[in-house]
């Protein structure tokens, strides 16, 4: 039993008897210092923010937070069916100030690519001015389709004005646009306080007028972009949001979960990690290897040996230690309390 304690004390805490062990371990999982030699002429990148609920050190509410979340890409992979799927994906997300955050971003970048080999980069974000500060002026630069129509239904209550508007942003029609908000802000000013129509036409006007570059397609704002490698395709963007639903969305926002600034950086670079499909070469590095395949292999001989009965024909003396209920077996199974069972519950 000693033995078994002490195997308890190496395998299960560090895994699942508090996953602030676990996060405690990657809080230094930012980019690595390696020098990319990938070349390509055109990269694709995405940023978005997704608000979280957020608890102080005393487990009491207070304001959300934005989580800021980037992808990068290289264009699309045809898989031969109705669909396609990103080439090259890389996603990082934190709590970090933009600054701090682009510096992980572009570190990122240059950890996996010849930086200066790159011609063009295209973004495309909703505006936001912690999305664009950092870039060069020559930026090809794309308001998110996404967040322009929500922003027309959440700021136009007439389907009929929605509709028209959403018709001469399609047809590029864009200072005809401009035109049609501020004469229907005009139409329906009032004096009552309550009546917000003319408010929140004026503002959608001010959002599209102040990005007014990035209402163009990027494909339509240049002529000369570099040929995309072979085997891969350039398309129209806009995959960030759904990124955010199967990265961060599903993870950290349903229920009622609130997160601590410390707490949500660290589960948004495992979230990040696993999307990477790094999260096994994470842990490994951060763990010692201690949930690797080798030091899982040997425990299991050992607690088979040890299981073995002493006498054949005469049962398990053993049976009677494990013969009651087991709260870790039949409790909820995360991931790390079904690499247990498997790997001990035979």
């Amino acid at each position: 039993m000693v033995f078994l304690r002490e195997l308890l004390e190496r395998i299960i805490d560090p895994l699942w008897g508090s996953y602030c062990e676990i996060f405690n371990r990657v809080k230094e999982m930012n980019v690595t210092g390696r020098i990319g030699q990938k070349e390509i002429k055109l990269l694709f990148e995405e940023m978005d923010g997704v608000w979280l609920k957020m608890q102080g050190k005393d487990h009491k509410k207070i304001p959300k937070q934005e989580m800021k979340i980037a992808t990068m890409y290289e264009g699309w992979i045809d898989d031969g069916k109705s669909c396609s799927r990103l080439s090259g994906k890389t996603i990082i997300a934190g709590m970090e100030k933009s600054d701090e955050f682009h510096a992980k971003r572009e570190g990122r970048i240059r950890s996996i690519y010849n930086a200066d080999e790159i011609e063009v980069r295209v973004l495309n974000g909703d505006g936001g001015s912690w999305i664009r500060e950092p870039y060069e002026p020559d930026t090809v630069f794309q308001l998110d389709r996404f967040h322009i129509h929500q922003s027309i239904k959440k700021n136009i209550d007439t389907a009929d004005v929605q509709k028209e508007i959403n018709r001469l942003f399609e047809d590029g029609k864009y200072d005809e646009m401009f035109e049609y908000i501020s004469i229907y802000a005009d139409s329906v000013e009032s004096n009552d306080k309550k009546d917000k129509r003319s408010q929140k036409a004026r503002e959608l006007y001010d959002y599209l007028k102040n990005n007014r570059e990035g209402l163009t397609p990027w494909q339509k704002q240049r002529d000369n972009y570099p040929e995309p490698p072979e085997g891969i395709k350039y398309k129209n963007m806009g995959v960030q949001e759904n990124q955010n639903c199967t990265t961060i969305t599903l993870r950290m926002k349903e229920g009622r979960r609130r997160w601590s600034k410390n707490g949500a950086n660290n589960m948004a670079k495992l979230l990040a990690c696993r999307e990477n499909k790094e999260l096994a070469e994470t842990i490994e590095r951060y763990t010692d290897g201690i949930i690797m395949a080798e030091p899982i292999e040997e425990i299991m001989k050992t607690l088979s040996a040890a299981k073995a009965p002493k006498k054949d024909g005469k049962g398990n003396p053993y049976i009677d230690i494990i013969n009651h209920h087991m709260p870790i077996l039949e409790a909820v199974q995360t991931n790390a309390r079904k690499l247990f069972r498997k790997a001990f519950a035979v």
